[in-house]
């Protein structure tokens, strides 16, 4: 049984926090959050420095994906962007990111190189091959309880209504969410709600200085979203402390000023479990069967 899929039923929405590898991924968990989101943004970030502009492959992510899923027991919704290709990468996408723990995988309608759904200078592909995008996904997974996460950013290029109309036309392939990216007021977040909300779960992404207004899981629930993303935070909040920590050591010749704010060696050893990780490689090293 898919827990994602029953978890979206309820009418609690499921908030998200963005992680970008096992660390973060596992702190999140220990955070008491029901579901992950890696994003193809994160991924740039973090594993090459570079901006979220399409420089990213589908075997960074799928890696990075691999790691997070082999250490924590959460479901992951991962970003594939594009598919990176034609309906063909696609399906090898899909079936590379299930094969790697993804419990939902997103695609997105923009045309190649893509970029941040909340840059500007979007493109899109039409209409019709994104259908066909979407079909070709559905049929690669290799379990229904892989959920396919149908994204559009028309409303940046074409407009909303252009934008409902595509969601529409995605929704028609049998996709498991819809998510409309940035969308610009509270007004188009709730008509986008009204129209797709009562059908299929919609994600909210917030991205703290884009487009769509920042609010509360619990309010964007009562507009009628199930999913809330905040994809991008943890990059950035982790990015704000070490230009901190760097900054103070740098002018100090030293960590000391900052000792209060950071774990020491034992405090993250227990944060990892290093010590029942020793313990279970005694307790296989003195096997005596």
């Amino acid at each position: 049984m898919n827990m994602l899929r029953e978890r979206l039923r309820q009418d609690r929405p499921l908030l998200a926090p963005g992680v970008y590898d096992a660390l973060t991924a596992l702190l999140a968990q220990q955070a008491g959050f029901e579901a992950l989101y890696l994003s193809g943004g994160a991924v740039a970030y973090t594993q090459l420095g570079r901006s979220d502009i399409g420089l990213t492959t589908a075997s960074e992510t799928a890696n990075v994906l691999a790691r997070i899923t082999d250490r924590v027991q959460l479901p992951v919704i991962v970003d594939a962007d594009t598919g990176y290709g034609n309906a063909l990468n696609v399906q090898r996408t899909v079936r590379d990111f299930e094969r790697a723990g993804a419990t939902m995988i997103q695609l997105e309608d923009q045309d190649f190189p893509k970029r941040c759904g909340h840059l500007a200078g979007k493109s899109l592909v039409s209409r019709q091959e994104m259908r066909g995008k979407l079909r070709a996904a559905l049929d690669a997974r290799r379990s229904a309880d892989t959920l396919i996460l149908a994204r559009t950013d028309a409303v940046a290029v074409e407009g909303t209504e252009a934008a409902f109309e595509r969601a529409e036309a995605y929704l028609e392939c049998g996709v498991d969410a819809l998510f409309i990216e940035a969308l610009r007021s509270r007004e188009e977040m709730r008509a986008a709600c009204e129209r797709f909300g009562h059908r299929v779960p919609l994600l909210a992404n917030m991205i703290e200085g884009g487009r769509t207004p920042v609010s509360s899981a619990a309010d964007l629930g009562s507009l009628g979203f199930r999913i809330v993303i905040f994809p991008g935070g943890t990059a950035r909040w982790v990015a704000a402390g070490l230009q901190r920590y760097f900054a103070s050591l740098q002018a100090e010749g030293t960590t000391q000023p900052l000792r209060s704010q950071m774990l020491d060696f034992d405090q993250l050893n227990g944060v990892i479990g290093t010590p029942e990780l020793l313990m279970q490689g005694t307790a296989y090293a003195s096997d005596r069967t």
